[in-house]
């Protein structure tokens, strides 16, 4: 696996996501330390990234920017063996979450398990029904407004069990690599096989879109199904706010 190549990958698609999600609500802004994506009325994605590392005359300018733009999140790509989280925690930033860069290469397929059936979003009811059901998997909300304005370039799909919505997960394609996003399952439809099952649904599909390699950034949660289906580190994401002050 080559790891470099992977890594940049792996940011590349997460923030070029996050770049097209945002552009239509012309929300998405760039300068030459950083860009941003602040989207109103959404929980998501609503995060401020740099291409370099971060360094302590890039902070006033970030700062200020996080100020003016309540809610952003600042991920921090633990691959330039600098520490230089260390710096935002020094400024008064402090750790939301934590995630894990992964990659896994396409062969063959997974064979699925469950009889859950799978919809792509098409249509505003069914966009409606994934962004109100989002927010129970995951915590924070993604507008239906989103969803309707890229159809045709992000593959939405809501997962159901006996005709009953039970989760979700996006696709976001960038050349020959595949990110795959928001995999969630409602609380009380967990410890059941079905968030395996989902990816299993996931990389297949990945497969049939003539990717090379699947990427995601795991959480602590969803990390073990994810090592178990062979997928490898590729590096840390620490995810910081501004403290209140």
């Amino acid at each position: 696996m080559k790891n470099t190549n992977l890594i940049q990958d792996n940011i590349n698609n997460l923030t070029d996501f996050w770049k097209t999600v945002g552009t239509p609500f012309l929300s998405y802004h760039k300068n030459d330390t950083f860009e941003y994506c602040k989207i109103e009325n959404s929980g998501w994605p609503n995060k401020l990234w740099l291409r370099k590392d971060i360094t302590k005359k890039d902070l006033p300018d970030i700062i200020k920017t996080m100020q003016s733009n309540s809610g952003l999140v600042l991920p921090h790509w633990d691959i330039f063996g600098t520490k230089s989280f260390e710096i935002l925690e020094v400024y008064g930033f402090s750790l939301k979450t934590e995630q894990i860069a992964m990659a896994l290469q396409l062969n063959e397929k997974f064979k699925l398990e469950h009889q859950l059936s799978f919809k792509k979003i098409d249509n505003e009811q069914d966009a409606k029904i994934w962004s109100e059901l989002y927010p129970n998997a995951f915590g924070y909300v993604i507008s239906k407004e989103i969803l309707i304005q890229h159809y045709t370039n992000v593959h939405f799909y809501l997962v159901s069990n006996e005709d009953q919505p039970i989760g979700t997960f996006m696709l976001f394609q960038t050349g020959k690599t595949i990110g795959i996003h928001g995999v969630g399952v409602i609380p009380e439809m967990r410890r059941k096989g079905f968030a395996e099952e989902i990816m299993k649904f996931a990389l297949n599909l990945a497969i049939d879109l003539k990717a090379d390699y699947a990427l995601l950034q795991a959480s602590a949660m969803g990390k073990d199904i994810y090592t178990r289906l062979g997928f490898q580190d590729l590096f840390v994401i620490k995810n910081y706010i501004l403290k209140a002050e």
